[in-house]
């Protein structure tokens, strides 16, 4: 183990494979806090650069890409309510409301060490126990990925603030939403209402845009009172006693769970920061903060999704299964180097294997550098006068929804969003199960479908199996819960005195 590290870091420590490392990160960052762009659309505009590069500083340079995005992701998120990637959703939502209390400095510090610290243990997993994760991926099935997504999505309506029924409305919106374009199996158009630039499906990043940063805008410019405290107060730029005391656990919890949720293909940071989030209003003792600034519902999903960024590439390089889109584009540089990800390549490739891993950790501590001196400089854009700021972001949105397709039809679909994100904010509905529903509802029907299909349309499949059976055994549970009538007179008790 240790010779292979020794390995690692030699490679990893070349000044080529170093300066491509801190490139990675660099445009990752950029990436991360300019909003629409994403890893997906820059590695795959990037990818060409690479052909000409060895196979190691190839994939060390896009590996920073990915994990460099997470951490700029939260910069926008925090300070503009603007989450470019999925996994900044639950970013936001926590974030900006610190934010909004003059704590961004102590809410960008948090997301900076949380993520290194994130970084830092996922990378020394994927290390130790790579090989033998892989078996646990190779447990779940069609039905226990159903069964998963299905339990995501009951938790978000239990664990929503108000109403039980608009949760599940917000839900079930999104999944329709998610449904919209082409179906994958018949090639069907579905949903769109004979709109050809629907075909591919209503784009997240648009959307996510649209519910979050623009609505809030709408918001803003309708009751400027809202807005001052985002303008004007500019806080400490690092943690309190008290902040560390609800951050530390929370960013333990969220790696761990991360990590885990990583590994399974499908999974990725998204997943791992929605859980996380889920998890951390699952066991506060202080629900009423959720949703009014609390640090833990940052610190936990924020390192959550870089543990779940990192943990991602143990499928591929273990198993050559991508768990998400910038993994395929993974497997399609080290394919077009000629080299394909597998059982074998730790054995064929040691150096580019450990390499990577080292590199990964190289990476983690050049992000931690770029990013906790910037703190004070992404704090000062609170200071700019709203007037000012508005119509910069504003600007910056329709570049963002422009460039993910070059469409102008993805900037009407954030405008439509926008809107649709100001009235939901004005019935009291919580906008993030509608994106977590968009999210999963495409990848449940196709899990769904695929079980459907291996059991010859027997449903007994998802309760023979043990993993799914009782991944909706909690599911139907927590639902009954919610339901019922004595937990409902709590939470809506619970409820009202916050808003008291």
């Amino acid at each position: 183990m240790l010779e292979n590290l020794a390995l690692g870091f030699d490679v990893a420590l070349s000044f080529q494979n170093l300066f491509f490392a801190f490139l990675g990160a660099l445009i990752g960052t950029a990436i991360g806090v300019l909003p629409g762009l994403g890893p997906t659309a820059t590695i795959s505009l990037l990818l060409p650069l690479t052909f000409g590069q060895e196979p190691v500083t190839a994939i060390i340079m896009l590996a920073g890409i990915y994990y460099g995005a997470q951490y700029g992701g939260s910069t926008t998120a925090i300070l503009l309510n603007l989450p470019g990637e999925i996994s900044g959703v639950v970013t936001a939502i926590e974030g900006h409301q610190m934010a909004k209390q003059g704590r961004a400095g102590a809410a960008l510090a948090a997301a900076a060490i949380g993520s290194f610290f994130a970084g830092t243990v996922s990378t020394a997993v994927v290390a130790a126990a790579g090989p033998a994760l892989t078996s646990v991926a190779l447990s779940f099935g069609p039905p226990e990925y159903f069964a998963l997504m299905a339990l995501g999505l009951v938790v978000s309506c239990v664990l929503a603030q108000g109403s039980v029924f608009k949760a599940v409305a917000m839900v079930v919106l999104g999944v329709m939403l998610g449904l919209v374009g082409t179906d994958i199996q018949t090639g069907q158009q579905r949903f769109t209402f004979g709109v050809p630039e629907l075909a591919d499906g209503i784009n997240f990043v648009a959307l996510a845009m649209g519910l979050f940063g623009v609505s809030e805008i709408i918001l803003n410019l309708i009751n400027p009172e809202n807005r001052e405290g985002t303008v004007a107060k500019r806080g400490r730029l690092w943690l309190t006693k008290e902040e560390w005391r609800y951050a530390a656990p929370a960013s333990v919890r969220g790696t761990l769970l991360g990590t885990i949720l990583g590994i399974l293909p499908g999974g990725g940071a998204s997943i791992s920061s929605f859980g996380s989030y889920m998890l951390e209003r699952k066991i506060t003792r202080r629900p009423e903060r959720f949703g009014k600034g609390a640090i833990e519902g940052l610190a936990g999903p924020e390192s959550a999704n870089n543990a779940g960024a990192q943990s991602a590439f143990i499928p591929l390089l273990t198993l050559g299964i991508p768990s998400n889109s910038v993994m395929a584009l993974m497997v399609g540089a080290l394919i077009i180097q000629g080299i394909q990800p597998g059982p074998r390549m730790i054995e064929a490739q040691p150096e580019l294997f450990w390499g990577l891993i080292a590199s990964m950790w190289v990476g983690n501590l050049m992000l931690l550098i770029i990013n906790l001196p910037m703190v004070g400089l992404w704090v000062q854009l609170l200071r700019v006068p709203y007037k000012f700021m508005y119509p910069s972001i504003l600007v910056f949105c329709c570049i963002g929804a422009y460039s993910l397709n070059n469409s102008v039809f993805d900037i009407y679909v954030m405008i439509a969003a926008s809107g649709l994100g100001y009235v939901l904010t004005r019935l009291g509905c919580e906008t993030a199960p509608l994106l977590l529903g968009f999210v999963l509802g495409p990848m449940m029907e196709e899990h769904l479908r695929r079980a459907m299909l291996l059991s010859r349309g027997d449903w007994m499949t998802f309760v023979e199996r043990p993993i799914s059976a009782s991944l909706l055994a909690v599911a139907a549970i927590a639902l009954a819960l919610m339901i019922s009538p004595s937990i409902r007179r709590k939470k809506d008790q619970a409820l009202a005195e916050e808003a008291a």
